[in-house]
């Protein structure tokens, strides 16, 4: 479930039926069957953010994945335009058409249940402070208590959907020149009220993410996706956001106050 990255890659499945559409969010996920017989939710690189919003699940999955915060295993998903055949809704038909070829696989966890922060209260602080510190780093503004984005599975908190992530690659010609910016969303983190302190989740997790860490991660990115600026310009903007710390800070003052 916790698939780690083999040679700097993502592992490869071929969708060999589609089982059912998720009609959650805007980008119209759909639940389908695999060629290792597993089930994944197939993220389409024709839904509304394009192959943008697969970037961004890729390295906030994976850079999650490199702190030990629990997230499905990802997979690089070959997927048949005429799996469409079995669906008959005409805008799910177009989505799986215009996505035929390379998309992005989520390991499906039956039985999970929603994330309430009522029912976790006792949730560690230092997990909460971590996920609060990630999605500071990866300009997340989809982890708040509208859309948690997380999971209840076998006794643990687990990250899902992070395609809202590294927003700025949608409006920015020069990404890393966004690196230092102020993130104001991460005062409506839904974990924020439950996190113990960011200072000290930066000590633990930059020093986890080594530049080699996160060269590997942004190089787990298919190149099919790089539409809309280069690998190269990822890897800037991680890392120019980690030695500058802002982030950071800029988090623990929202949880103090």
């Amino acid at each position: 479930m916790e698939g780690a990255l083999t040679a700097g890659r993502l592992a490869a499945r071929r969708a060999t039926r589609y089982v059912a559409p998720l009609r959650e969010g805007g980008s119209l996920p759909g639940l389908v069957e695999a060629d290792d017989d597993g089930l994944y939710v197939a993220k389409f690189r024709g839904a509304g953010q394009g192959p943008g919003a697969l970037v961004a699940e890729v390295v906030g999955g994976e850079l999650a994945r490199a702190l030990g915060l629990p997230v499905p295993e990802l997979v690089e998903l070959e997927i048949d335009a005429e799996l469409a055949r079995a669906e008959p809704d005409p805008e799910i038909q177009e989505l799986i058409e215009a996505s035929a070829g390379l998309n992005l696989g989520v390991d499906f966890l039956p039985g999970a249940l929603p994330f309430t922060p009522a029912a976790v209260q006792d949730l560690d602080p230092a997990f909460a402070a971590d996920v609060v510190w990630l999605d500071a780093l990866i300009t997340n503004v989809d982890r708040t208590p509208r859309n948690p984005n997380l999971l209840c599975w076998h006794g643990r908190v687990w990250l899902i959907d992070h395609g809202a992530a590294l927003y700025r690659q949608h409006g920015s010609d020069d990404l890393a020149a966004e690196a230092e910016r102020p993130f104001a969303p991460i005062a409506q983190h839904v974990l924020l009220p439950l996190a113990g302190s960011i200072a000290d989740a930066h000590a633990r997790c930059a020093a986890r993410l080594e530049p080699a860490v996160v060269r590997d991660v942004v190089g787990a990115i298919p190149d099919a996706w790089l539409v809309s600026h280069p690998r190269e310009a990822y890897e800037a903007f991680l890392l120019a956001r980690l030695a500058d710390g802002g982030f950071a800070r800029e988090a623990e003052e929202a949880r103090s106050r």
